[in-house]
């Protein structure tokens, strides 16, 4: 046990009245103890739940995203992208990935796309198996990262190869039967530093703690959405709203909807999203799906989702 780490316990666990949400600096300490080993298991699980039962505060996952951060060594020099796409979805009914492709897609139109995450409790098609039905593989590491950056605009690190140690935590939820603080974190790490990022939250509560830690961050522009099974994808079947820090303000963008026909699971298949991906499917819905979150994509860039459609059908397969 850790007597300096158990003050943080304290802290969040006293009694009503007494206890209080971690500064940002006491965040950043606790959790740069937990990712060195300097807690103990049973520190730590109690740690993330009373993190999760007092709900989640944009100075205390401030402080989190930072130790997390340090421990993977970011940022890390000739590691650069446009548009950070975190993908921790973990919605049962999920599905084929049709957000990896309009990532891909917009990667072949000239945005460098930093894909990082972690499938692990996704009910569909996680993003590492669906990456060589298109001749793709995840980076091993961040310099790997990079590198396919440079060749392909486009690279997916899964959090292990990031940050094992909160990979690790994220695995607790199997333990657990709940989810943890621990996901909003590794969303919102933003490894390269981009210059915009595009997020999806399954509960609209985390919207605002998003946009609040992305505001203490200092981070130039995220956009997020309550979006399918929590990722950054849309399907346009009724009007939206997309929430929007742009650096100085938040915003709130509506987003049209479009009558659409009822889900398909034969559609779902991982044939047919290779297949669409080539030209060589073109089921109404999956292909709605695709364009509207490649609209995301664009107003998390500043530009205009009426793009969507030419960046699409102008990808280089």
């Amino acid at each position: 046990m850790s007597a300096a780490f158990a003050g943080f316990v304290a802290t969040l666990g006293r009694g009503p009245g007494r206890s209080r949400a971690l500064t940002r600096a006491e965040a950043r300490e606790a959790m740069a103890m937990v990712l060195a080993g300097q807690a103990d298991p049973h520190q730590v699980g109690a740690f993330l739940m009373l993190l999760r039962y007092r709900g989640e505060d944009p100075d205390e996952i401030a402080g989190l995203v930072e130790a997390a951060r340090d421990a993977a060594g970011l940022p890390q020099a000739e590691f650069s992208a446009d548009l950070d796409w975190p993908s921790y979805g973990s919605g049962k009914t999920r599905a084929a990935p049709w957000f990896l492709l309009a990532a891909l897609a917009l990667a072949r139109s000239g945005v460098r796309v930093l894909m990082h995450g972690s499938n692990s409790f996704s009910g569909g098609i996680p993003v590492e198996h669906a990456l060589p039905a298109l001749g793709l593989s995840p980076a091993l590491s961040v310099d790997e990262a990079g590198r396919q950056l440079d060749v392909l605009g486009f690279s997916y690190l899964p959090l292990r190869c990031l940050v094992p140690e909160l990979d690790a935590l994220l695995e607790l939820r199997k333990l657990f039967g709940l989810r943890s603080p621990v996901n909003t974190v590794a969303r919102l790490l933003d490894p390269a530093r981009a210059g915009a990022g595009v997020d999806g939250v399954f509960h609209p509560p985390y919207i605002a703690v998003h946009l609040g830690v992305a505001e203490r961050l200092g981070r130039p522009r995220l956009l997020v959405v309550k979006g399918a099974g929590g990722e950054a994808e849309r399907t346009p079947g009724k009007p939206g709203t997309a929430y929007v820090w742009d650096g100085a303000a938040r915003q709130e963008l509506a987003l049209a909807g479009e009558d659409l026909p009822p889900p398909d699971p034969y559609l779902e298949t991982i044939d047919t999203f290779a297949a669409v991906w080539r030209g060589e499917a073109l089921p109404a819905r999956p292909l709605a799906t695709i364009r509207a979150t490649l609209g995301l994509a664009l107003l998390a860039l500043g530009r205009s989702d009426a793009e969507a459609e030419s960046v699409w059908r102008e990808r280089a397969v």
